[in-house]
């Protein structure tokens, strides 16, 4: 059976997931963590249960969604790993924070561990994650998809009743379109969706309701 923990983390109230299973084997899917206490937190979350983290994943590289890497590599020595379109984000997170935030980004940005691709599993404890390639808000924007528990976890793709946006650096509207295609054709209607921002929802509601689907 596999467990999700939600974090909710820094000024853009990104969540972060730490998904683990029986095993006690466990990823951290998008680890927005800024604050020391975020900081804390999910690390402690990972003593506290014995977790044995084995993959670092990034649904894409901006940098609410990686604030928190270079902690996990410090205290886990755990590379980050994202899909290879994002590689120029991940390694400018100093001037997205300049460009973003208007703040200067002290941390230090830890080495790319793996460049996953399109349809690739990655595995942990008795469990798969299929990497679906999504781009449109990022170039290497990816969904995480576990077919077996029939959740997914979309980034700032899919959101409930919204998507990312498209007008970031490489982003691309007809990319997006596409996405959302695919995950509408290749998800089955009861999937839950764990977005990067906002509650959770399911493919059929946003198949019904959200007004991005119906392109």
């Amino acid at each position: 059976m596999m467990t999700i923990k939600t974090f909710q983390c820094n000024m853009l109230q990104e969540n972060s997931y730490v998904v683990y299973d029986d095993s006690c084997e466990a990823v951290v899917i998008d680890c927005g963590a800024y604050y020391d206490s975020e900081r804390t937190a999910i690390c402690k979350f990972l003593r506290n249960n014995r977790l044995q983290l084995r993959h670092v994943l990034c649904t894409h590289g901006h940098l609410d969604h990686c604030f928190g890497n270079d902690t996990l590599y410090d205290e886990f020595q755990l590379k980050p790993e994202v899909h290879q379109a994002d590689e120029f984000l991940m390694c400018d997170l100093a001037q997205q924070a300049s460009n973003f935030f208007g703040m200067d980004y002290g941390h230090p940005t830890p080495p790319i561990g793996h460049f996953f691709s399109d349809g690739e599993s990655i595995g942990f404890g008795t469990h798969q994650l299929k990497v679906v390639h999504t781009p449109g808000h990022t170039p290497g924007g990816c969904t995480f998809y576990c077919a077996e528990e029939g959740v997914a976890f979309t980034g700032d793709t899919l959101f409930r009743m919204s998507i990312g946006r498209t007008d970031f650096e490489r982003g691309s509207w007809s990319d997006m379109q596409q996405s959302l295609a695919r995950l509408a054709r290749e998800l089955p209607p009861e999937t839950v969706v764990y977005p990067g921002h906002g509650p959770q929802t399911t493919m059929r509601e946003e198949i019904a309701m959200n007004p991005y689907m119906r392109n």
